[in-house]
C-alpha cells in the first residue's frame, strides 16, 4: 500500500462527508488511516492543522467546523487578509524606542571619543614632558 499525504487523506474524508465536520474528526481520522502512532500524531498535530488552514480546498467554518471550499459560495468561505492584519500599525512607540537607542548610542560614541581624545592628549602631554626632559638634559 502507497503511503498517502495526510492532507490527501483529509481531502477524501471530507469528499465522502454529507455536511462540514470538526478538526477533530477529521484528524481521528487521518491517524487512523495513515496508523499514526499517539507520538507521532502529537507531533504532526499542529502541522497538519496549518497544511488544513493553507491548503485552499479547505474551508474553516464557524465553530471549528471543516468542509471543502467547493461545496460553498465566495462570500461565505473566502477570508480577507485585512481580517488578520491591520494595514494601520502603530509606529508611535517604535518611533519613541528608536530615537532613545539612536540617543543612547550617540551618547556612548561620544563618550568612548571623548575617552580617547583624553588618552590621545594624555599621551601628547606624556610626550611633551620627555621632550623637556631631554632637552633639559642636553644641557
Amino acid at each position: 500500500m502507497m503511503k498517502q499525504a495526510l492532507i490527501e487523506i483529509a481531502f477524501e474524508f471530507l469528499e465522502k462527508q454529507s455536511e462540514p465536520v470538526t478538526f477533530e474528526a477529521i484528524w481521528n481520522y487521518v491517524k487512523e488511516q495513515a496508523q499514526l502512532s499517539d507520538e507521532v500524531a502529537n507531533r504532526k498535530a499542529g502541522q497538519f492543522y496549518t497544511n488544513l488552514m493553507l491548503d485552499g480546498r479547505f474551508a474553516r467554518l464557524d465553530n471549528n467546523l471543516w468542509d471543502l471550499k467547493s461545496r460553498h459560495i465566495y462570500d461565505d468561505v473566502h477570508e480577507e487578509i485585512d481580517d488578520y492584519y491591520s494595514s494601520e500599525i502603530d509606529t508611535k512607540n517604535d518611533d519613541k524606542e528608536e530615537a532613545a537607542e539612536e540617543k543612547d548610542y550617540e551618547q556612548a560614541f561620544d563618550e568612548e571619543n571623548k575617552a580617547d581624545e583624553d588618552d590621545s592628549s594624555s599621551k601628547e602631554d606624556d610626550e611633551e614632558d620627555e621632550d623637556r626632559i631631554n632637552v633639559e638634559g642636553d644641557y
